[in-house]
């Protein structure tokens, strides 16, 4: 007997298998895929090397502004801190002058009971030895006691003042000193890119090191030629002014030895000659006195070559930027400010072109970095963290980097 159940198409059965393990087979490659593309970084997201330099270069330069604010408020810190002792040790001193002009009261308060001023005026005034003797001592006991309240509402008066510049001295103190605490957090924070931006640099291939020192090479040469330029501009300068001023000696030797002869013939015009000599040596005695102490601050200044770069630091043994210039220019007897940004301010600014050994070369916008000229385009610094203290090209970071240049003396 003939069965009636239909067969199933075989041709299904194998569509049904077939088709999940596809599937299957292809997520899995994509996932494979996938995790090849994650594991195997594109040499794309890798940054240059030019652009690893840049990084590095900047971050020396926020190490270098951050520097500069955190000197700025740890000497207001400290400039506060001895405005805060000052005013205890005075409130001290009044405290004190009060306590004794208050004991003096009392003792005159007693003095008064003991001799009777302290009764009726009618009874003291009876048991007086005399009515004269009465009025004298009245009038002497109301002067005196006049006098001390005087004294001690004074006191009262400066303490509470003395007090109230303490309380306001405090609270400036401990803001000064949340700022520096912040400027400290800052520091490390720059400290810490620092040594992020040197890891990848230590990364770097032998092909890749090479590469960056053919870079800073190329900029070094670039700098020196900047400098060489500037070196013979300005000794062209000098040459023109020395010659003028050859001209200008020669013209008043030649006034005096007309003026000579006319006083021998007879004829009197020496207030020509003696003003003239007067403007000629008053033009001169302040380059001079300035060379004289530029050299002992460069003399200094060239006796730290060698020494590190520490942020904060104004030496003997190691220095930052200002410390260095500032170190150097109190060798000379010239007191600087101890930041960059107040150091801009400490003398008279003048063109690159007119630079002078001892000027103060100052770079950036935000005034983060300054230098001493020695002329020829040159300086002497503390350049960076992890530097030491050199002699350079002032167009090192290139000539858009100087901001300024100032004479101190």
């Amino acid at each position: 007997m003939a069965s009636h159940r239909k067969s199933r198409p075989t041709g299904s059965r194998v569509a049904g298998i077939r088709a999940p393990a596809i599937a299957t087979a292809a997520l899995t490659s994509v996932a494979l895929l996938s995790q090849t593309a994650n594991a195997t970084p594109s040499d794309d997201d890798r940054p240059s090397l030019e652009e690893v330099e840049k990084k590095v270069d900047d971050l020396y330069r926020q190490a270098g502004s951050a520097t500069e604010k955190y000197n700025a408020a740890k000497e207001k810190t400290a400039k506060q801190r001895k405005r805060v002792d000052t005013l205890l040790d005075d409130v001290a001193q009044r405290t004190q002058k009060l306590n004794e002009a208050r004991e003096e009261l009392g003792s005159f308060a007693s003095a008064q009971y003991r001799t009777g001023t302290a009764v009726p005026e009618t009874a003291t005034f009876l048991l007086a030895d005399s009515p004269q003797e009465y009025f004298d001592q009245n009038q002497l006991m109301g002067r005196l006691t006049g006098r001390q309240k005087i004294a001690v509402d004074d006191y009262v008066t400066q303490q509470s003042e003395t007090m109230k510049k303490r309380r306001e001295a405090t609270e400036s103190l401990e803001t000064l000193t949340g700022s520096q605490k912040d400027l400290k957090t800052a520091k490390s924070t720059v400290q810490k890119k620092l040594a992020t931006a040197r890891e990848l640099l230590s990364e770097l291939t032998a092909e890749e090191k090479a590469r960056l020192a053919a870079i800073e090479k190329k900029k070094q040469e670039a700098a020196a030629r900047k400098a060489a330029e500037l070196a013979k501009q300005q000794a062209e300068q000098q040459a023109e002014q020395q010659a003028e001023q050859q001209a200008k000696q020669q013209a008043e030797e030649r006034e005096r030895r007309e003026e000579a002869a006319r006083q021998e013939s007879g004829g009197t015009s020496s207030g020509s000659s003696e003003s003239s000599g007067t403007g000629s040596s008053g033009s001169s005695t302040p380059d001079s006195s300035y060379g004289t102490k530029a050299e002992k601050a460069l003399g200094f200044a060239r006796a730290q070559i060698g020494k590190p770069y520490v942020w904060g630091a104004t030496g003997p043994g190691s220095y930052d930027c200002s410390g260095l210039t500032q170190a150097a220019w109190k060798a000379a007897g010239v007191t600087l400010p101890r930041v960059t940004y107040d150091q801009v301010n400490a003398g008279t600014t003048v063109p690159v072109s007119q630079a002078q050994p001892g000027d103060l070369v100052f770079f950036y916008d935000d005034l983060s970095h300054v230098g001493l000229y020695i002329g020829n385009g040159m300086m002497i610094h503390a350049p960076k963290p992890g530097a030491y203290v050199r002699e350079e090209s002032i167009f090192y970071d290139g000539e858009s980097s100087i901001h300024s240049v100032v004479r101190p003396a």
